[in-house]
């Protein structure tokens, strides 16, 4: 017998029949052990075709079973073959296969055969004839390919039928799109070239799009071209899953299309990521998936509907021949308004799935919020993404020990150990203190035992509510249905039986956890705004008391650190109140400045300082040293280099940094020595709040503080100090010079630019102060006290202290008079730890006493 002549499951059928013999000891294949296999599988065809002819599966099954087990064995079964009735088997299958039609011996043609053969020897009774089933379930229909009865199984097997899905209840339900299913219905009912295609960004709504039209099918709201159609998904990575061999991919795609087209305009098939059609299952001597679409798609045999993004339809727009038998329907992102609305209408499924509730404010905020903070996607999909991540953070939680029974817990399990130690002990204040212990433990006992059952009882009406809701959702799923189906009574007794029944239980399940402790049941605001702070590192959650209070004194904080620059340290701090505040236009960047002055008077400190402030760490700061962008092609590192060149797939400096951080503070320091074709790609950073790098991703900078420092002016800054000039004066002048390098359009699009005066010597004495409360901080760490008098302070501001060059002088000089002497002390041992050290200042510098140990606690 050539298996090349059989289907794929009728190999199957033989090799496990072959398996079969070999496991039970039968060097002898016979016409029972291929019957076996033929009924092993009950979802298969035979067996199918077995029980439409009225026999007994499990009968039989025992039958066969018996008779084989009765069959002689031999030890060694390596050498199988044929027993001589199974030639006959085979010769009147093919022979089947043949008057059928048929170019591959199937498993019916097996089974019709196989039958004959030992009926004789068992008597298993089949209602009736086994080869007129056989014919009748073919139903004409011809094997023409190894992968089988294309018609029996196709579809099924590598499709989802949505409308059974709809019918079903298992879709969410689809808000809006009106436009779009109405489009996509009137070029479904052409004539010709009748296959819309779904185009939109991800996550736009075009999957829901598809399920709303089979909705639509099942409530019979479409023209009467659609009505009673049917619309399945077609998988394509089914289709190309387990295709080895040459010619299998296309044999099982054939089928589908067969099928479809045999269905008279009964299926429309429905393609999620159309383009993935083009070059699918594509190899040399064979044709892809596209160029076997096109000739019924273009004599409008096959309805298809597809769905694919803007960037991947590029791939359908290569082959013209293909694109043109398509009709593109465009997918916009909806609003803010319709996401809400959609969010309404699918809410219901996500709190039965949940067991929680989904407040209004919550479904409000996650539209809102989602739209400001996660540009990079789409509504309605990210508002859903973080309504589904809240419930189930909420659920986790009921789950979940509440944290002031798991502190109780740890609090006496710490109890038990240390009267467990103290029992060995036999002195009187041990024994005192387990008489002590013995009593918390009592107390906390009994503490514990309340907190649990309450939170038991918690959660048992919280399961409770869970499975009302579901029993809910399913009386609404059959309301929907017999309605559908005009069954009006049945549709009666559950909307004014079963309905109320259940909503009052809700009703009266929730009013039980109003005064809950421990366990809450709702969604609210203060959740979805956690969980987009998790995503994308932006707090945006309400303004508790603590970051009001931070806020209200921010520039104290930054006085602090930023010495003599009040008008600077004002603008940036009312800047930050006003987004914070929600009072900032949410189109542009936080704030933007250009801080202007002589070197080392605080403008790099001010970043860094409203960095610790804010995200109190500096490393949310993106430093851009302009001094390497003096090229006009260095524009490419900010960013990302474009399409072929070196470094392509990189992306640039600053759009990747705020990619990944996109609540920072971008510092350009610097900028006049940048390039000022530069500046061209800051325009829209600055103005619009984003900028697209070369990739053609768009990067969000809405909740960046941009600062530009620069030194242009700084002479004229030093020399109008000296003169005591006002300071009105002194920024008219700054700014006039600066307009003079930068372009109006630039300068225009900043919020407002500072200029830093000149320290003088009182502010050098300030500054001194923080930097050596950095070298006690490190000393502490080794428990050594460091103590200034006041006339070594004035020695170090004194010497340190240079208008020209500001703070930048000083740090140098108490890096050499302080912390260098310091470091020889420690290594030779001078200075130890726990000792105490005095700077004096001399008539020759600073002297270092060094007194006795400190005391230990």
């Amino acid at each position: 017998m050539n298996n090349d002549r059989l289907t794929e499951a009728a190999l199957k059928a033989l090799l496990d029949a072959q398996n079969m013999a070999r496991t039970r000891g039968h060097q002898v294949i016979t016409a029972s052990h291929l019957a076996a296999a033929l009924l092993s599988d009950s979802k298969g065809l035979a067996a199918k075709v077995f029980v439409h002819a009225g026999g007994d599966l499990d009968n039989s099954r025992q039958a066969l079973s018996t008779f084989i087990n009765e069959l002689p064995r031999v030890s060694n079964c390596d050498q199988q073959y044929m027993a001589p009735e199974m030639a006959s088997v085979f010769q009147e299958a093919e022979g089947l296969a043949i008057s059928w039609g048929d170019r591959h011996i199937e498993v019916d043609n097996l089974l019709v055969s196989v039958w004959k053969s030992i009926t004789a020897i068992i008597p298993v009774p089949v209602g009736s004839d086994l080869l007129e089933t056989a014919l009748l379930l073919r139903d004409g229909k011809k094997i023409d390919s190894r992968s089988g009865a294309p018609e029996v199984e196709a579809l099924s097997i590598y499709g989802v039928d949505l409308t059974q899905r709809a019918r079903d209840g298992e879709l969410d339900p689809v808000i809006g799109r009106d436009e779009e299913i109405r489009r996509a219905v009137q070029i479904l009912l052409r004539r010709t070239k009748n296959n819309p295609v779904l185009i939109g960004e991800p996550g736009v709504g075009k999957t829901a799009i598809a399920e709303g039209l089979a909705q639509r099918i099942i409530n019979k709201d479409v023209p009467d071209g659609l009505q009673e159609k049917r619309i399945i998904q077609l998988d394509m990575g089914s289709l190309l899953a387990g295709a080895k061999y040459r010619g299998e991919f296309e044999e099982r795609l054939k089928s589908v299309i067969q099928e479809t087209v045999d269905s008279n305009g009964e299926i429309v098939l429905f393609i999620d990521e159309l383009h993935t059609i083009v070059d699918a299952g594509k190899s040399e001597g064979s044709v892809d998936a596209g160029n076997m679409f096109k000739p019924p798609l273009a004599r409008g045999l096959l309805r298809l509907l597809g769905a694919t993004t803007l960037n991947e339809y590029r791939k359908i727009e290569k082959d013209a021949a293909l694109e043109r038998r398509f009709q593109p329907i465009i997918v916009d992102e909806p609003s803010v308004s319709e996401a809400i609305s959609i969010l309404r209408g699918v809410k219901g499924k996500y709190e039965v799935h949940h067991g929680v509730r989904i407040s209004e404010s919550a479904i409000i905020a996650a539209a809102k919020m989602s739209h400001r903070y996660l540009a990079d996607r789409q509504l309605p999909d990210k508002a859903i993404d973080i309504i589904d991540e809240a419930a189930s953070r909420i659920r986790v939680q009921m789950d979940s020990l509440p944290e002031e029974l798991d502190r109780l817990g740890r609090q006496k399990l710490q109890l038990q150990v240390e009267h467990k130690a103290l029992n060995q002990e036999n002195d009187a204040n041990s024994k005192n203190r387990v008489n002590l212990i013995e009593g918390e433990l009592k107390a906390l006992e009994v503490i514990i035992d309340k907190g649990q059952s309450d939170w038991e009882s918690e959660r048992a009406v919280l399961e409770q509510i869970r499975i009302t809701q579901e029993n809910l959702d399913s009386v609404c799923t059959q309301i929907e249905a017999a309605e559908r189906d005009y069954d009006l009574n049945r549709a009666a007794e559950l909307r004014y039986g079963h309905l109320p029944k259940l909503q009052d239980s809700l009703s009266e399940l929730s009013s039980k956890l109003e005064g809950a402790k421990y366990l809450s049941l709702e969604v609210r605001e203060n959740a979805v705004a956690e969980i987009v702070a998790r995503s994308t590192g932006i707090p945006v959650s309400r303004l508790v008391e603590a970051e009001r209070s931070k806020l209200l004194r921010l520039e104290e904080e930054l006085h602090h650190q930023v010495i003599g620059q009040d008008r600077a340290v004002s603008a940036v701090a009312d800047a930050i109140r006003r987004s914070r505040a929600g009072l900032s236009d949410e189109t542009q960047p936080i704030g933007s400045f250009i801080f202007l002055g002589p070197t080392g008077v605080g403008k790099t400190e001010t970043a860094k300082a409203l960095a610790r402030n804010l995200f109190d760490s500096e490393d949310n700061i993106v430093r851009i040293d302009m001094s390497e962008y003096m090229e006009k092609h260095a524009v490419s590192r900010l960013i990302g280099a474009p399409p072929g060149y070196v470094g392509y797939e990189q992306g640039g400096q600053l759009t990747e940094a705020i990619r990944r951080k996109p609540y920072s503070v971008i510092l350009f320091d610097e900028i006049e020595k940048a390039h000022p074709d530069v500046f061209n790609a800051l325009l829209q950073l600055l103005d619009e709040g984003w900028l697209t790098d070369s990739q053609g991703r768009t990067v969000d900078f809405r909740n960046t503080v941009v600062i530009m420092t620069s030194n242009i002016g700084s002479p004229e800054i030093l020399a109008a100090n000296h003169s005591g000039a006002d300071h009105k004066d002194i920024r008219k002048t700054a700014v006039g010079l600066l307009q003079k390098r930068f372009l109006p359009e630039f300068l225009n699009r900043v919020d407002d630019i500072i200029v830093y005066h000149a320290l003088n010597q009182e502010q050098v004495s300030a500054i001194a102060e923080i930097q050596l409360a950095k070298i006690r901080s490190r000393l502490a760490k080794k428990r050594i006290d460091l103590h200034l008098s006041p006339f070594a302070l004035e020695y170090l501001s004194k010497l340190g202290f240079d208008p020209v060059f500001g703070a930048r002088p000083l740090q140098r000089t108490i890096r050499e008079t302080v912390a260098t002497p310091l470091s020889k002390m420690l290594i030779s041992g001078e200075l130890q730890e726990g000792q105490h050290v005095n700077l004096e200042a001399t008539s020759e510098g600073l002297q270092f006493n060094v007194r006795g140990l400190m005391a230990v606690n």
